[in-house]
């Protein structure tokens, strides 16, 4: 084994050994694709009352809505039977406090890396962003524009979801 991911690997075998869902369909049972971070805090499933099988989660820094995740909500929505979307933010998001020109000095400072020609897609005002970011999917001409999306808060203190985009 990997002497980096012995720890994980192991963990993976221990899994595996219990593993039972190999019955569960690869659609999302309740219709549901959630954007959030990649904050490591976050349970999405859980967060939401929710179990294996029944979300599309996509996850990356600050839940933003990227290409990518525009992409993948396309895929989500037209084969996979996702009828309705969250985009779910978090208090005490890194993101929120930093500005993109930051966050390229800190890794060109740490490891003498130019990061200019990426974006990190750093959040001034979180509210903004995520009506922003909640109208970015709406108005995806590869999208049902009856697609109900919205978008709320997670605070990390409490555990409850702050809906502040609603449909």
């Amino acid at each position: 084994m990997d002497g980096h991911f012995a720890d994980v690997l192991r963990g993976n075998a221990d899994f595996a050994a219990g593993y039972s869902s190999a019955h569960l369909p690869g659609r999302a049972a309740r219709g549901l694709a959630v954007v959030t971070c990649m904050d490591s805090r976050i349970a999405p499933l859980e967060m939401l009352g929710l179990v294996k099988g029944d979300a599309k989660i996509l996850r990356n820094a600050g839940a933003r809505v990227t290409e990518d995740v525009l992409r993948t909500l396309v895929l989500a929505v037209h084969l996979l039977e996702v009828d309705r979307v969250m985009i779910v933010a978090h208090t005490d998001c890194r993101m929120t406090k930093v500005t993109d020109d930051e966050v390229h000095v800190a890794i060109r400072e740490t490891s003498g890396l130019d990061t200019r020609s990426l974006e990190f897609g750093a959040i001034a005002d979180q509210r903004d962003v995520l009506a922003r970011d909640v109208q970015r999917v709406r108005s995806s001409p590869y999208l049902p524009p009856d697609l109900p999306v919205l978008g709320g808060v997670y605070d990390l203190e409490t555990g409850r979801l702050d809906i502040l985009v609603t449909e």
